[in-house]
Parts: structure tokens; C-alpha cells; sequence
């Protein structure tokens, strides 16, 4: 039997706290499957007197987790506490400095210097993995690090927030509001504690980063993705979608274009009877489109104690075989700069819009639809009140920019009573 791999544990909210469960319920299992013991050497907290539900007697603790990285009885840094910068980039980098592998699941730290770390942490010769960072407990790093290693992916696209879906299949299946929807799932703790990371897409778009960085061999690059949140989908939104065979989904896409890497994370309509459709409550799903595979769907919890730390022990447990590969499955210094493409392959998109209730609104539209370039495929309009009738349009394929000429020349036609909404449509 090799020697034992030693961990410091930095962070033991519930993610923290599972990975000690995991260790201490299945100590044999885990020998046998990687030929070493796994053990806990140190933890660190922001409070060393919660009640966590579980005893850490057994274990030292350092109050500044730059003092557990560096532990001479630590082998493998585990990083959960979180945040961009501050503790958790420190302690990394001290970590990757003192010749320690790294197992992270801070998915915001990986999508803002994930460059740097992985250049850092493989001139050290050390492991950085992080696969707990991207859909909680979905193998989809390793997957496409390891299992697709001989495709060219093509696309992927993917539900990769599970308060988002919550909220909206919630509104579909209750018949409730974004408000009302929002506010239970904030009360049931569902969201971040700046709600925005969630419903504002920012959570999902910093794993779609590092997910399109594996993917297409370019650098994290956050930044370069379109955002948009759910915050504007409506009830009215969703029923109408259902009436015409589509879910609204919030939506990552990473693909390689002529123009460069398109990526974008917001709101889209995607088919009812698609995977991605059938999706229901907090469930994380991503499909990979690679040239030899063709498709391959992933789905799973994507948060939660038991996914999240299983994901981490996943990675714990490859350290430990001593399988080693680049952060982001391939040199760290052979990833390009991709060229930003925003938009530019095109689909069909959903419009919805009040219209000043008067003869003839309805005609400028579509002409002001038509002079830019965008067909419609359908068109309906609902029972209006007194001063405006809600019109909903689903436009042949065209390109987000013909849409948006045509949303700004409507400002001036004077016959929208709101501004509208518009929604990709997705093919899946």
C-alpha cells in the first residue's frame, strides 16, 4: 500500500462538510479503488464553533487557509469556500507554490484567472481540477477532457444553472409568476446570496467559460459571453411558448464559428420533446456535439452536498492514481485567443410585444419586420384591453442583427405600447 494522500479542506459549508462524510463512510472503498488511503490532515472555516452535524476533532485547524495550503502534512489542497479573489485565490496560489495539487470547485475564481492558475500550476508540475466547479455532480469535465479526447467538438449547449430552471419550471407547472416564483425559491434557499449570480445567468456563464476553454482550446475568456438573465421571462412568455411546442430554458451555447468562438448564456426556446424540453426542477443537462460521437447527453444534480462532493472526490481519487493532465486538456500554453463572435449563426427568434390598439399597427410592424431582412413564420394575437393587444411573432432563420434593425426601427413607428421581448429560438 502506498502512502496515504493527505487532504486540507479550506471551506465546510455543505459542500466541505459532504467531502468529509464521503471520506469517513467509505475509507475501504476508496483505498480499493485508487491503492491509498485518504485522509484528512486539516480544515479551515470562517468559524471554528459552528455545529456542522459532523466532529472535526480529528483534524487540525488553521484559521487562514494560506497556512493550511501550505501544511507539510497536506499533499492536496481541497478549495471550497468560494469567491473570485481574496482568500481563495490566495491559498491556491500559495498551494501551487509550495508543489500541492489543488482539487477546487470555484468555478468564478477558474472563469476570471483560470489562464494564470493553469500556467502556474503545471510549471510546478501539479494537478489544478475543478470538476465539481461545472453542473455539481455531472462528469462532464472528465468527459470532455478524457472520454472525447479524440472528437472536435462541435457545440455545446446545456442548462447549467438549476435555480433557473427551478424558477422557470415552477412559473410553467404552478402558472405563477417570475416574482412569486423568485421569492419562494429565495425563502427556500435555492439562491445565491446575491440572487444575481443566478437569475442574472453569471453562475452558469462562468462554467460555460471553462467549459468552452476545454472544448475549443482557447483561454477562459467570461467576458466574451453574451448574458442575459431570466428576470424578463414572463408567465405569458412561457404559455405562449407552450403553445407552439417550445420551453424556455436559460441556455449556455459555446460554438466555434467562421468569425471566431460565439458564446452566449440567455433565455432561449428550445423544443418541449428535446432532452433539454423534459428538463424539470434544479436538474443540470449538457449535451457535447463532437465530429466521431455525434451527440452526447449529460444529466444530474447539479448542486448539493452529495453531487458537489462527489465531484470533488472524483477528482481527489484521479490525484491519488496519479493520473495527471493539463487543467484544461492541453497545455495551458497552446490556448489561443479566440476572436469574440457574438451572434452570428442564425436561428429563429420569438417576438413578443404590445401594440397600440389602432387600425394599421399591426401592418407596420411587419413591414418594419420585412425591410430588415426578417420573415415571419407565425404570428397570433391575444385578447387585448383597451389601449393595447399583446402580438406574438416566430420569425423564419435570420441573424440577431437583422432583429435588432428591426427592434430599433420600431421604436419610432409609434405603435408599441411596451418594449418587446425577444428569445432565441434553439435548435437541440
Amino acid at each position: 500500500m502506498n502512502t496515504p494522500l493527505r487532504l486540507g479542506i479550506a471551506g465546510l459549508g455543505t459542500v466541505g462538510i459532504g467531502v468529509v462524510r464521503i471520506i469517513r463512510q467509505q475509507t475501504a472503498l476508496l483505498s480499493a479503488r485508487t491503492g491509498r488511503e485518504i485522509s484528512i490532515s486539516a480544515v479551515s472555516a470562517r468559524s471554528r464553533t459552528k455545529d456542522r452535524g459532523v466532529s472535526l476533532s480529528a483534524y487540525a485547524w488553521e484559521d487562514d487557509p494560506v497556512a493550511l495550503a501550505t501544511r507539510d502534512d497536506v499533499d492536496v489542497y481541497v478549495e471550497l469556500m468560494g469567491g473570485t479573489d481574496g482568500p481563495a485565490k490566495a491559498s491556491v496560489e500559495a498551494a501551487i507554490a509550495a508543489g500541492k495539487d489543488v482539487v477546487t470547485a470555484n468555478k468564478a475564481m477558474l472563469a476570471i484567472h483560470g489562464q494564470a492558475l493553469a500556467e502556474a500550476a503545471e510549471a510546478a508540475g501539479v494537478s489544478l481540477r475543478y470538476e465539481a466547479a461545472v453542473a455539481g455532480g455531472i462528469p462532464v469535465i472528465k468527459a470532455l477532457t478524457e472520454g472525447l479526447a479524440g472528437n472536435e467538438i462541435k457545440r455545446i449547449v446545456g442548462v447549467m444553472n438549476g435555480s433557473c430552471n427551478y424558477i422557470l419550471t415552477r412559473m410553467e407547472n404552478a402558472g405563477l409568476s417570475y416574482a412569486e416564483v423568485f421569492a419562494e425559491a429565495d425563502g427556500l434557499g435555492y439562491l445565491e446570496a446575491d440572487p444575481q449570480l443566478d437569475v442574472g445567468g453569471i453562475d452558469a456563464a462562468h462554467k460555460l467559460a471553462i467549459l468552452s476553454a476545454i472544448a475549443f482550446g482557447t483561454r477562459v475568456d467570461f467576458d466574451g459571453i453574451e448574458l442575459e438573465g431570466i428576470e424578463r421571462v414572463s408567465i405569458e412568455d412561457i404559455r405562449h411558448a407552450a403553445d407552439m411546442g417550445y420551453k424556455i430554458k436559460l441556455l449556455g451555447v459555446a460554438q466555434r464559428t467562421g468569425r471566431g468562438l460565439e458564446q452566449r448564456m440567455m433565455p432561449c426556446l428550445v423544443p418541449d420533446t428535446s432532452p433539454l424540453g423534459q428538463l424539470q426542477g434544479g436538474t443540470n443537462m449538457v449535451a457535447i456535439e463532437g465530429d466521431a460521437v455525434e451527440q452526447v447527453v449529460l444529466r444530474g444534480p447539479g448542486a448539493g452536498e452529495g453531487p458537489t462532493a462527489s465531484a470533488v472526490m472524483g477528482d481527489v481519487c484521479d490525484i491519488a492514481r496519479g493520473t495527471r493532465l493539463p487543467v484544461f486538456g492541453q497545455p495551458a500554453s497552446t490556448l489561443d485567443s479566440a476572436p469574440r463572435a457574438t451572434s452570428v449563426l442564425p436561428a429563429p427568434y420569438y417576438l413578443r410585444m404590445s401594440l397600440v390598439d389602432k387600425p394599421g399597427a399591426l401592418a407596420k410592424i411587419a413591414t418594419v419586420l420585412g425591410d430588415a431582412g426578417v420573415s415571419i413564420d407565425r404570428m397570433r394575437q391575444y385578447g387585448h384591453s383597451d389601449t393595447s393587444a399583446p402580438v406574438l411573432i416566430v420569425t423564419h432563420t435570420c441573424t440577431r442583427a437583422a432583429v435588432d434593425a428591426a427592434l430599433a426601427s420600431m421604436q419610432s413607428t409609434g405603435v408599441l405600447a411596451s418594449d418587446p421581448v425577444v428569445l432565441r429560438i434553439e435548435a437541440v
